[in-house]
């Protein structure tokens, strides 16, 4: 059974999603952009049943006890050491997944700090030397959401004017009508939007060398073939940037939203980088 607890961290209170065998190896799950710890939901319940202990929390911006003012407060040195200090506080290493922004800390925490990192199963983003390298073969064009999002108070603005202004195009993007009201009820109402947004405003701070930091974990990048935001040409550059053992799992049909939608199949591919560290 899942359970909350909680860490503090920067002056800052993060809540956790906890569950699975106390005794097991412990596994941190990052979310995205726009979501929770709950979306983690059908994928931790697999990784129970098979001994691992799961932690999932709601990061910077998310948590009702940690949502700074201020993009400066979302910097990608923060995100990150937001999710050492939890590590710390487990003990490390841990086995770390990441999902969207999420993977986007994963990557960096596993170059920067891979002493605390046992595996990176990386999902939907890749390794930012990948994105990078990917900009001039259609990945710019599909990040078209990226200014939009990074610009101040835009998208708060809109969706108080008409509340329902991103149903539409998270729809296109692959939600289901459930997945979008749970993005009112758990960003929106809950008052999370501006912090979770201060994750692309403070974008233009993120550190050049992230790029050209070689992986040296085992790894393995999930990358699903109807993602509208992530490009394949991304996707096949990934294994470039990883020194250790890599493997890429594509998986067919599956849209952006990889946890919640193929839950079994992420499961099944953090499960088998967990077993080739044994």
């Amino acid at each position: 059974m899942n359970r909350l607890s909680s860490y503090r961290h920067d002056g800052l209170d993060f809540d956790v999603v906890e569950g699975g065998p106390a005794e097991g190896e412990p596994v941190i799950l990052l979310h995205g952009f726009p979501e929770r710890a709950s979306s983690w939901d059908a994928v931790s319940a697999l990784l129970h049943e098979q001994g691992l202990h799961t932690l999932a929390p709601d990061q910077r911006g998310y948590s009702p006890g940690a949502r700074p003012r201020g993009r400066w407060s979302y910097r990608l040195s923060l995100l990150v050491g937001d999710v050492v200090a939890l590590a710390e506080r487990i003990g490390g290493p841990v086995h770390l997944v990441g999902h969207d922004w999420g993977a986007v800390v994963a990557w960096a925490l596993a170059a920067q700090r891979p002493d605390l990192v046992r595996s990176l199963t990386a999902v939907s983003v890749p390794h930012p030397g990948a994105f990078r390298d990917a900009l001039l073969h259609g990945q710019l064009a599909a990040s078209w959401y990226v200014g939009l999002f990074a610009t101040p108070l835009l998208v708060e603005g809109m969706i108080a004017a008409k509340p329902d202004a991103f149903d539409l195009p998270l729809r296109k993007g692959g939600m289901r009508a459930e997945d979008v009201a749970r993005f009112h009820t758990e960003i929106v109402e809950s008052g999370a939007l501006p912090g979770a947004l201060g994750w692309y405003r403070a974008l233009p701070f993120a550190p050049v060398s992230l790029t050209r930091t070689p992986v040296t974990v085992p790894t393995t990048y999930v990358w699903s073939d109807r993602d509208v935001a992530l490009t394949r040409e991304a996707a096949e550059r990934c294994g470039d940037h990883v020194s250790g053992d890599y493997e890429l799992v594509v998986l067919e049909g599956v849209t952006h939203w990889i946890p919640r939608q193929a839950p079994e199949a992420l499961a099944a591919a953090v499960l088998a980088r967990v077993a080739s560290t044994r």
